[in-house]
């Protein structure tokens, strides 16, 4: 049986969409799974155990005419492998017409109204509810498909080859330092998001450093993020460099997961790597604003978003049109967050 999921983009919904992958798997052994997806995050799923190949998606090159040779070509490459199952869980346009034009003997996916894919689809599996989580309306797929919903798998198996550069990198950087002992506590601070409002201001995380370096002298800060962020993460490691690293853009997207699987907490915006973070099981402190955490949080930990209540938020919207600009995420004191840092770390104890 070969099954092809298109989930091309972004970051955490990628994520979000693995379980998927692994209950296909896990009750469906025998199936062939493949992915299509955006090239720029195909070292994510690389290697897979559960995927049999992926089908890239080259999206920036793809939208210039000189190339949809090669979107024609990638097309019928896919017919040929002749697939039992497709299952679109992106839900728009581009992915509805692949999904379509993959030729699969049966295609289901979301009913969500949003550019009319669902037109395409042989199913479309309606989300429960305004607030249900993204995650459980993909899973609701499998569900309307008769495959049994359960939590016995691995959400992100550990890369051992970026595993064991991370651990060094970790090494080094306390190295430094002179420490000896017990591994310091690593907090992953994330101060970077797609939209400019989901930013809580970086001042904010530069103060909430300077806290959480006070409050704990065993912890040491890894600051997460793209090129464009380390400006922001600089300033955030100013007051101490010793004992503070500044990993924007210096990540493969392997070595951004297993620096949270190492950390004992990450400190975020909603962000991809927020996902990445809840599927590892690290504890997760999510900074909420005009994002509607019941439906795109930290799954299975919304109880670590903090968040202000406002007639506006959230707004679901890109840009802020409230008089006080962006203060769903202004209003939330570094204090506030240090506190419930306090709380989710006194239950981590140190490793040996």
């Amino acid at each position: 049986m070969n099954i092809l999921i298109v989930k091309p983009t972004s970051l955490g919904d990628v994520i979000q969409a693995l379980p998927v992958l692994r209950l296909l798997k896990l009750h469906r052994p025998e199936a062939r799974v493949f992915w299509w997806i955006d090239s720029a995050l195909a070292p994510l799923l690389e290697d897979d155990p559960d995927l049999a190949g992926l089908v890239l998606f080259h999206r920036r090159r793809w939208a210039n005419p000189l190339y949809w040779h090669e979107a024609l070509a990638s097309i019928h490459a896919t017919r040929a492998r002749q697939f039992d199952l497709v299952i679109d869980l992106q839900c728009l346009a581009r992915s509805g017409a692949f999904a379509w034009l993959a030729n699969g003997k049966f295609l289901a996916g979301l009913d969500e109204p949003r550019e009319g894919a669902r037109g395409f689809y042989d199913i479309a599996v309606p989300r429960q509810s305004f607030h249900t989580h993204a995650v459980d309306w993909y899973l609701a797929v499998l569900s309307a498909l008769r495959v049994p919903i359960d939590r016995k798998f691995t959400w992100l198996p550990a890369r051992p080859a970026a595993r064991s550069q991370v651990r060094e990198q970790a090494r080094a950087a306390a190295g430094e330092t002179g420490a000896s002992g017990p591994t310091p506590r690593w907090i992953a601070l994330q101060p970077g998001a797609r939209w400019p409002n989901k930013r809580w201001p970086a001042s904010s995380f530069a103060r909430l450093a300077s806290l959480l370096l006070r409050e704990f002298p065993d912890a040491r800060l890894a600051v997460l993020g793209d090129a464009a962020d380390r400006e922001i993460a600089a300033a955030i490691c100013r007051p101490e460099p010793s004992r503070a690293l500044n990993l924007c853009g210096r990540l493969s997207l392997p070595q951004m997961i297993e620096w949270l699987r190492l950390a004992d907490l990450m400190i975020t915006n909603d962000t991809g790597p927020m996902h990445v973070a809840a599927a590892l099981g690290t504890p997760v402190i999510a900074l909420f604003g005009p994002t509607e955490p019941r439906r795109t949080g930290p799954y299975g930990q919304l109880h670590g978003v903090l968040r202000v209540e406002l007639p506006c938020s959230p707004c679901l919207k890109p840009r802020c049109a409230w008089k006080n600009p962006v203060e769903c995420l202004t209003a939330i004191p570094p204090e506030s967050v240090l506190q419930a840092a306090r709380k989710k770390l006194s239950s981590s104890p140190l490793r040996p």
